[in-house]
């Protein structure tokens, strides 16, 4: 083989490898983007139990073309509360016979449609403005581009069997565990146990692996692709480190179970696999990886709750929660949360509630002060006031990082509405903050409130606190049978609070109330009724576009 000769040939298979990890990459991205809300919506709603999270993980990652991204959804979605470890376990198995659809896809040799896909997806690109349609048009293109790329690699590897030391480079690699270890390098290195058995099964097809050896190198590649995940968890708290080191354990036990067999019955094994691919070496690679996948999953399945019981002993302890009243700290989002793009609209949601029910904790607080004058009260009221302010900054920063992230389309469509609801919020605490402020003035110059005026606060903040509740329960969990109610409880505080209104102008006529009290009376119920217009803001934010009051 001329030196020419070899150049091509890396060359060839460098530029095929980059168009096949680009290819893989854009089209799960574009995936997500396009389906991704739809998706976690299904993988919230079906993991209720194990079996069904095997199912949905199946699924999922079959659609979505990588585990990773799967294993880090359920991450968050373990962090934000929605599903346990226990719930989680059974989508992580389910993510592992997911990842073997790329082997099986390539081993059907589908490149000879690559251009037929790239060229639709560039017309859907280029001639449609719907992002939806758009987005479709980039998985197309992310297809075409992962099978042009494998063509091209296959071409190069052509020229492989040219060179007798290259071949036997190859027919050299029959120690199990040395095929066990470059597996493992290599998926660590390129990050997708799919690119690195498509690579094998090319190889594979060229006659340059063994066949009994590509089942050891696919052992190596499910350990390595457990690599992502844990080095995803470093960052982020236990239960995600828990949740990489059950996907790390089911792939380490399954493959020293299947290693052994291997070894004992590896040719009887092979035979079987071979018949039922059709005496096709690509097929054979491919059918392997999908058979030791099934086969990990049955012998593991029943021994899932140990495997959860197991993290807990190599990663011991409890996380400290960060609480609602914790001082400038975040819980759902920021360095401690391991980010995803289908599930970071949930985090911030759920953020967004944590700061809503400080601002209302603090309403509240506010309102006892004034009644009591209690100092530590005034101060609480000030020092959460703070704390709302760091989340309104904290959480619009972190509104525009994530709008320039891949994001699902609908996701992207409802941070317009986040923002306003984070503003909402902020100007809830400063009422509440207000009122302290009144608080304070009342003390410092004596200023008395009649029991009558005491009365009308106390059944004003009922009507509002019911209605701010109802409001985030609409905002966070989609509650949206609360409307009804919500509209009846504001129209009823507008009404009081021309009632409230009406009866201070009274009371100051019958010199009942002091011009000083009445000024500081009449701002605080206004400032209440501008609290309840920014609740029912918050429930229609998610509900109809720009809807305000």
């Amino acid at each position: 083989m001329s030196t020419e000769q070899i150049f091509e040939m890396i060359m060839g298979l460098a530029g095929g490898l980059g168009l096949f990890l680009f290819g893989m990459k854009l089209m799960s991205e574009s995936i997500e983007r396009f389906a991704g809300d739809k998706l976690r919506k299904i993988l919230e709603f079906f993991t209720k139990n194990k079996f069904m999270g095997l199912i949905v993980g199946i699924v999922f990652t079959g659609i979505v073309q990588s585990s990773s991204a799967c294993t880090v959804m359920v991450v968050s979605f373990v962090n934000s509360g929605l599903m346990n470890l226990y719930q989680a376990v059974g989508v992580i198995f389910g993510a592992n016979i997911g990842t073997t659809v790329t082997s099986l896809l390539v081993s059907f040799n589908l490149s000879k449609y690559a251009p037929m896909f790239l060229l639709l997806g560039v017309i859907i690109i280029m001639f449609f403005k719907k992002q939806t349609l758009v987005k479709f048009g980039d998985v197309l293109v992310g297809f075409g581009v992962l099978f042009l790329g494998l063509s091209l690699m296959s071409g190069s590897m052509d020229t492989l069997k040219q060179s007798p030391v290259i071949e036997n480079i190859f027919a050299s690699l029959t120690n199990p565990l040395l095929a066990v270890l470059v597996g493992f390098l290599v998926t660590a290195v390129i990050q997708s146990s799919s690119v690195t058995v498509s690579i094998v099964l090319l190889l594979a097809q060229q006659g340059l692996l063994n066949l009994p050896i590509c089942m050891f190198i696919i052992l190596g590649c499910n350990m390595g692709s457990c690599v992502t995940a844990l080095i995803a968890s470093l960052a982020g708290m236990k239960d995600a480190k828990r949740a990489a080191m059950i996907h790390f354990l089911f792939n380490l036990v399954g493959s020293t179970v299947v290693f052994i067999i291997l070894m004992f019955a590896g040719e009887w094994v092979v035979n079987i696999v071979m018949n039922v691919a059709g005496g096709d070496p690509g097929r054979f690679v491919a059918f392997s990886h999908t058979t030791i996948k099934i086969f990990q999953v049955i012998i593991l399945f029943p021994f899932s709750s140990l495997l959860v019981k197991a993290t807990y002993l190599l990663i011991p302890g409890d996380e400290k929660k960060v609480g609602y009243h914790d001082a400038h700290q975040l819980q759902f989002i920021g360095d401690k949360v391991v980010f995803n793009p289908a599930t970071a609209v949930v985090e911030v949601v759920n953020e967004i509630e944590r700061m809503a029910s400080l601002a209302s904790d603090n309403l509240n607080r506010a309102m006892n002060a004034l009644v009591t004058l209690d100092e530590d009260d005034i101060n609480e009221v000030n020092a959460v006031e703070e704390n709302i302010n760091f989340l309104n900054k904290s959480i619009t920063n972190y509104l525009v990082k994530i709008n320039q992230s891949t994001l699902p389309i609908e996701d992207l469509k409802s941070l317009g509405g986040l923002f306003h609801v984070v503003n909402d919020i902020e100007r809830i605490g400063d009422h509440a903050k207000n009122i302290a402020d009144s608080a304070v003035l009342r003390k410092e110059r004596n200023i008395k409130f009649s029991d009558e005026s005491f009365n009308e606060l106390r059944e004003m903040m009922e009507l509002i606190n019911e209605n701010v509740h109802l409001c985030i329960e609409v905002f966070a969990h989609h509650k949206e049978e609360h409307l009804a109610r919500i509209e009846e409880l504001e129209d009823r505080v507008d009404l009081m609070e021309r009632q409230v209104q009406q009866a201070h102008i009274d009371r100051l006529k019958r010199n009942e109330c002091t011009p000083d009290a009445g000024m500081l009376f009449s701002d605080i119920v206004s400032g209440l009724e501008r609290v309840s217009d920014h609740a029912v803001n918050i429930a229609y934010s998610m509900v109809k576009e720009n809807t305000t009051v």
